[in-house]
């Protein structure tokens, strides 16, 4: 078995929506079509990835420097034990004469194709992505066959109220949805709360609500907020400050009582070993969100899970971001607490496969080999006109 091409491209996700720090008006990602000289029932197989929202595309430093390697390559170096291609060696393929540090767009180039050979090897191996991710890592009992998920939004846009946000909220819950979260920081801490008192108002009981700075706040008005926020149940209080300065996030999570979220702009192991040895966070209360897809890939991610093991983390504190199916399978694959959900925005790489919609709050991982993206039609339609 070899790969025989691939192709990268870029994908609009363009939106007037805008968080606390960015707005999202030019916004594009990678995406990534591997093709191999395999067959399954007459025609090749094809593996698709892309990466989470929030990082631009990578195309240029894919085809310049990273891909050439992977095609290089000795193809009988990039197989598995069962023959199949293995996304862990393609990623120390790729990784050849790399320095250590300089991450971002690299991890993030590396990511989406990451994404594209797991859901090319679970396709050879007729497997679902998530049995196949845990399987390849030999992990302990059976994956997960459905996984908590809750619905991210309440961005700010142009115009939109408070009557807005509740609807959008109320859209969710309608969708099978039991947890939402909000943006926060992109207005005044008087409106910021009046924005959560308004969502909170129409919540049913036992419907929990997260808050997210993505960032913005540096040490005083993160503990401003903090002290407000205190006053509510939040599910949890996300990224109140910059993701590298852990100082200030330890310095939150002495005063806030209650769930500190971060990680998901932690794009290596060495960042997330960095984060728990000094950012103070507790191991049996707060939420890590680090996302394969902007972070190396899977091979990376299990890594961290290693480190986190080490540091008396369990798996089940993560909670990657990014809201598409390869985190989906991740987090049943590698028995993680959840999974974002983006049922509202990002179309169509946000939200998971059609035939599993949501229920009481959960979602089932589809049976089908790979990732899933042929069960989703609009996003398989769009890669299919994309690489036509």
């Amino acid at each position: 078995m070899r790969i025989t091409n691939v192709r990268v491209a870029e994908a609009p996700i363009a939106s007037q929506i805008s968080n606390a720090v960015i707005d999202f008006s030019k916004m594009n990602v990678t995406v990534v079509e591997v093709t191999t000289d395999r067959q399954v029932d007459g025609e090749a197989v094809v593996g698709y990835g892309f990466h989470s929202n929030g990082r631009y595309a990578q195309k240029g430093l894919l085809e310049a420097r990273l891909l050439p390697r992977l095609l290089d390559a000795d193809p009988e170096k990039l197989l598995d034990a069962d023959g199949i291609v293995d996304p862990v060696a393609c990623r120390d393929t790729v990784m050849q004469n790399e320095k250590p540090g300089g991450h971002g767009d690299r991890a993030v180039a590396v990511g989406a194709l990451d994404m594209a050979l797991w859901d090319l090897a679970s396709k050879v191996a007729q497997r679902p992505a998530f049995r196949h991710m845990h399987h390849r890592f030999g992990l302990a009992g059976a994956p997960a066959e459905s996984a908590w998920v809750y619905a991210a939004g309440g961005y700010y846009h142009p115009g939109k109220g408070v009557e807005a946000l509740q609807d959008e909220m109320r859209g969710y819950l309608d969708m099978g949805y039991c947890d939402v979260k909000m943006k926060i920081g992109g207005a005044t801490l008087a409106e910021d709360l009046r924005r959560i008192e308004a969502v909170l108002g129409i919540l049913p009981n036992g419907v929990r609500l997260a808050v997210d700075a993505n960032g913005r706040f540096d040490v005083r008005t993160a503990l401003d907020y903090a002290a407000a926020l205190s006053d509510y149940e939040l599910l949890w209080y996300e990224e109140p400050c910059p993701p590298l300065d852990y100082l200030g996030h330890a310095v939150v999570a002495d005063h806030y009582p209650g769930i500190v979220a971060t990680g998901e702009n932690l794009f290596s192991v060495d960042d997330v070993r960095n984060l728990v040895r000094y950012a103070g966070l507790r191991t049996d209360t707060d939420v890590l969100q680090m996302d394969p897809t902007l972070s190396y890939g899977i091979p990376e991610f299990a890594e961290m899970l290693q480190v986190l093991e080490r540091a008396g983390w369990s798996s089940g504190r993560c909670c990657p971001h990014g809201g598409h199916q390869l985190n989906l399978a991740a987090t049943a694959g590698f028995h993680l607490g959840g999974c974002e959900s983006y049922p509202g925005v990002f179309e169509p790489f946000g939200g998971f496969a059609d035939s599993t919609p949501i229920e009481d709050g959960r979602v089932r991982l589809p049976e089908v080999p790979g990732l899933g993206v042929e069960d989703k039609p609009a996003l398989h339609d769009l890669l299919r006109r994309t690489f036509a």
